[in-house]
């Protein structure tokens, strides 16, 4: 039997040096992108020193250092550009959001398909980013930080796949020509002759079984640990929605003869010690459903079928409740930073006519 090497050089951070121009603000995309990127990867720097002190598999912990200090460097630079422009750096999270020595929470199993769940969040942020950057450094600066990422990527699918832990698409038939769609009943759903899947639609229901998979661990982690009544119980709610939703999901791939990921609960240890703040854990979880509104519109615009669209609909709007009631908890502690934002010109207008 051919030996596979896991793949052990790391992807490189990005390598930066944005220089302060006055005669170039930064945009209203570029403040709010970088502001974005800078909480973001300031809570995966904490996330990831935890894993880093509870991981014996050599391979696994390669990548998460690797993770670890890509996300570092992300931090940094911005940190650096924030301060070149005299704009407040943001709080994001600190060493006082992690407690580094608490019990082990997850298995080494699980950290590969976490790493992808929130990779593939930080590929739609970079690669929405890109194109809207007009400054020519910070374009440079996401530029790097989406190469980092998708190498970082092809690193865990391929370490994914030695340790025997990739869950593979469907596979479906390759076709003899080409044709085109002749009937209306195409679209049917509900009732009539209603068609197979097509591809795409397999693509983002088998993602969407996925993303809920891991979500759902996550979430069934967070809810022992949570110290707040209120925080647990939103987490609980949370983990009947993944559940419910990877149910819908993977019923859909089986009603047709197709496999769905296997739900990842197993990889959560029986720990109630804290591994991280409540105001962490909320905002990750708020960030991770409003990544999910994305994934479930991106499939209800590839949908053709009535069913499934109808479906698709319900589902975001029951993932946008949730992650408003989730934003009200975190607005109630005080837990949620102001992102940049324009000028209310009509309060500056009533204090100029209060003087």
């Amino acid at each position: 039997m051919r030996t596979i090497q896991a793949p052990n050089q790391p992807v490189p951070a990005p390598n930066i040096h944005p220089k302060p121009n006055a005669k170039e603000k930064l945009t209203s995309a570029e403040q709010a992108k970088l502001w974005t990127t800078y909480v973001g990867n300031s809570m995966a720097v904490r996330v990831l020193s935890y894993f880093l002190q509870h991981v014996d598999d050599q391979d696994i912990k390669h990548v998460l250092e690797n993770a670890y200090s890509i996300s570092e460097q992300i931090v940094e630079i911005i940190r650096t550009v924030f301060t070149q422009e005299n704009l407040p750096v943001p709080f994001g999270f600190t060493e006082d959001d992690v407690n580094i020595g608490a019990e082990r929470l997850f298995t080494d199993e699980f950290y590969l398909p976490y790493l992808k769940y929130t990779g593939k969040a930080g590929i739609s942020i970079y690669g929405i980013a890109v194109p809207l950057m007009t400054r020519p450094d910070i374009r440079e600066f996401f530029t790097q930080t989406l190469d980092s990422t998708v190498k970082l990527m092809n690193r865990i699918n391929q370490l994914l796949e030695i340790k025997g832990l990739a869950a593979k698409p469907p596979y479906i038939p390759y076709r003899d020509k080409n044709d085109f769609i002749r009937k209306q009943n195409y679209l049917n759903g509900f009732f009539g002759d209603v068609r197979p899947l097509h591809g795409l639609e397999i693509t983002h229901l088998f993602e969407n079984v996925e993303n809920n998979a891991t979500s759902k661990a996550v979430l069934i982690g967070f809810s022992q640990v949570a110290q707040l009544e209120k925080v647990k119980s939103y987490f609980l709610r949370g983990e009947e929605i993944a559940a419910k939703h990877y149910d819908f999901f993977s019923k859909a791939l089986e009603k047709e003869d197709l496999p769905a990921p296997p739900l990842l609960d197993s990889y959560v240890t029986t720990s109630t010690s804290p591994p991280f703040s409540d105001k962490l854990m909320m905002s990750h979880k708020l960030d991770m459903y409003s990544m999910r509104v994305r994934a479930y519109g991106n499939a209800l615009a590839f949908t053709t079928r009535h069913d499934l669209s109808l479906k698709y609909g319900r589902l975001l709007l029951e993932v946008g409740n949730y992650v408003e009631d989730g934003a009200n908890i975190l607005i109630s502690h005080g837990w949620i930073e102001e992102p940049p934002q324009a000028v209310d010109r009509q309060a500056l207008a009533a204090e100029s006519k209060e003087r």
